[in-house]
């Protein structure tokens, strides 16, 4: 990609999110960024996740997810759900299991929890679109975004 079209995506904002997934037995959480509302009715929820991420298979066997809203005061969920160890992400957490099976972590602004209802695939990252079943606010205060965040992220696996 251009260099200046790298910079250009890099000027774009997002929220910082902690999408958490299931299938069977397994649950999984990761970092997301690419989330947008895309209806309102029904209300429909959707992020983008590369092919790579074990999240993208367990989406698609479970067919759900559910999406944390973080503070901006929370950047040790990031070191938390970045590691592919899924025993340490959960462990001292305080989370529910949703109506899909998905985790419901505690300790965030809010949640979405989200049965999928269609993926696409138009270029290197899924975007999996997800009816929203169950929400819920935990506390207020002012959602993390990428202006909070030291890093950029332009979809690269």
């Amino acid at each position: 990609m251009d260099k200046k079209w790298v910079e250009a995506f890099a000027k774009m904002t997002y929220g910082i999110y902690v999408l958490t997934s299931k299938a069977g037995e397994a649950v999984n959480g990761m970092i997301a960024s690419w989330v947008s509302q895309v209806s309102y009715n029904p209300p429909l929820i959707m992020v983008a996740v590369h092919p790579n991420r074990y999240s993208h298979r367990l989406i698609e066997q479970g067919g759900c997810f559910a999406l944390h809203v973080l503070s901006d005061q929370q950047t040790d969920f990031l070191a938390r759900f970045k590691t592919p160890d899924v025993d340490h992400k959960f462990s001292a957490l305080d989370w529910a299991t949703g109506l899909t099976g998905c985790p419901i972590l505690s300790d965030c602004l809010a949640y979405l929890e989200c049965k999928l209802k269609t993926h696409y695939r138009p270029g290197n990252h899924t975007l999996f679109i997800g009816e929203v079943i169950e929400a819920g606010i935990s506390k207020d205060g002012k959602p993390f975004t990428s202006l909070d965040y030291d890093g950029v992220y332009l979809g690269k696996a």
